[in-house]
């Protein structure tokens, strides 16, 4: 058998006339673990950024970084509210198994996060921004140092993070003063956070913008005012909206930009996405719908309507995931851990984590066909009832005991309702949807 030491023990006597030996793969160097970005908007609309068609602002960056990838049209939240949407995405796992529900509802620490499954791989790992922290029976909740994290720097309270102008944060249990705009103290972290962290690294980068308070910067709201109309010219909140996320998109790009400087960039796994559809709550002052930040899908936050649960995705690993793609590849929030433990070279989650999600790495990287399967969501919380399931194009919609089809390619508006044409696609649908629900997890 040939061996690598008996490769160098012939090639150290000067063998000559013996013929060059090539080192088997094993021996060859590996491929260092890629870095593992993860930027999260808050409350975004799908049409809030450029590379999905907005123009009435600037997202330079965001366009930049999506053509440099692969944009993915139908990626959606794997529920339309901020806590559980970050618990599934934290666990690959949907509201009715991790048990988080509503947004008064806590993490179980029970439960395995990204950050936990990537640290056995030698990764750093750092949560930078918001944590959305419910509350257990006793009061107490579950902290990101304990699910993994190494470090962690930002918000913890939900409230606290409406405030883009925030005075304190939290350094992992200390609360810290600050000055500034939100997301240029965060990206500060950030690009303080690659010059340090040993690698490989996880960052979880969780913005506010553009999420309830519509506060930004003077200087970005005045290349916007007159702009737009405002209800009150004292309060130009269409035109703060905007530039929320102008402002945002600055920040990104000083990220990005960093990434560069510190010769990160080509191998750092970057992914971008917003936690939920724009919302048109009060705390919006209108701004979203004004702006038709969901467009051109119909509902918002807290509606399992396209508007609330397709949000802005786009991927980048220069080498890997294509440059300047479109993709209509079925993705959700679930299918980050397993697709990101993949990346890392972990292979499949743990059976025991009972992970919801797939790893989509070789669809990412045009290795693969996306795969056949149902994506289900429910929303039972704040007097709402909406039930969800997808497959394909067709998309099953309970709400308030109805039930819809709608095939969401060609009627992304869900407008037209087909289940008085597909009878059998709904009936499956529905069965599909009544035997997931038959799994949700006791708290």
């Amino acid at each position: 058998m040939l061996t690598r030491r008996s490769v160098l023990s012939t090639l150290a006597a000067g063998a000559c006339s013996a013929p060059l030996l090539t080192v088997p793969a094993a021996a060859q160097p590996q491929q260092p673990k890629p870095n593992l970005l993860f930027l999260f908007a808050d409350d975004m609309g799908w049409s809030d950024v450029g590379f999905n068609g907005r123009k009435d602002w600037k997202t330079p960056n965001l366009d930049r970084l999506a053509s440099q990838g692969t944009v993915f049209d139908r990626w959606y939240t794997a529920c339309p509210l901020c806590a559980p949407s970050r618990a599934a995405l934290m666990t690959g796992k949907y509201g009715i198994h991790n048990t988080v529900r509503g947004n008064s509802t806590d993490l179980p620490s029970s439960e395995v996060t990204i950050a936990e499954a990537l640290r056995p791989q030698g990764y750093t790992t750092a949560l930078i921004g918001k944590w959305h922290k419910g509350a257990k029976p006793d009061g107490t909740f579950t902290h990101p140092l304990d699910q993994g994290f190494d470090t962690t720097f930002g918000y913890l309270d939900a409230r606290h993070a409406w405030e883009h102008f925030p005075k304190m944060f939290w350094r992992g249990r200390q609360e810290v003063p600050v000055s500034g705009y939100s997301s240029d103290i965060l990206a500060d972290e950030a690009i303080q956070f690659f010059r340090s962290a040993k690698k490989p690294f996880y960052l979880h980068l969780a913005f506010i913008e553009p999420h309830f308070l519509i506060e930004a910067p003077e200087e970005d709201v005045k290349e916007y005012e007159g702009k737009f109309v405002e209800k009150d010219a004292s309060q130009p909140y269409n035109a703060r909206y905007a530039a929320m996320i102008q402002r945002l998109d600055k920040s990104i790009g000083r990220v990005l930009k960093a990434l560069d400087d510190q010769g990160l960039a080509s191998n750092t796994l970057v992914v971008f996405t917003s936690d939920n559809g724009a919302t048109f709550e009060s705390g919006n002052k209108g701004t979203s719908r004004f702006h038709d930040s969901n467009a051109p899908h119909r509902g918002q936050k807290r509606s399992l309507e396209e508007g609330g649960i397709r949000v802005p995705g786009c991927v980048r690993w220069p080498g890997h995931v294509a440059a300047g793609k479109r993709s209509t590849a079925l993705t959700s929030t679930i299918d980050i851990l397993p697709t990101f433990l993949a990346a890392a070279g972990g292979g499949a989650p743990n059976p025991a984590w009972k992970v919801d999600g797939i790893n989509m790495l070789d669809v990412w990287t045009g290795k693969a066909a996306p795969p056949d399967r149902t994506l289900f969501w429910e929303f039972h919380t704040e007097n709402t009832e909406m039930n969800a399931a997808m497959q394909g194009d067709f998309k099953l919609l309970e709400i308030g005991g109805q039930s819809f089809l709608y095939n969401v390619k060609d009627d992304p508006q869900e407008r037209r309702p087909l289940h008085g044409e597909y009878p059998a696609v709904l009936q499956r649908l529905k069965k599909e949807l009544k035997d997931w629900q038959a799994t949700a997890v006791q708290p």
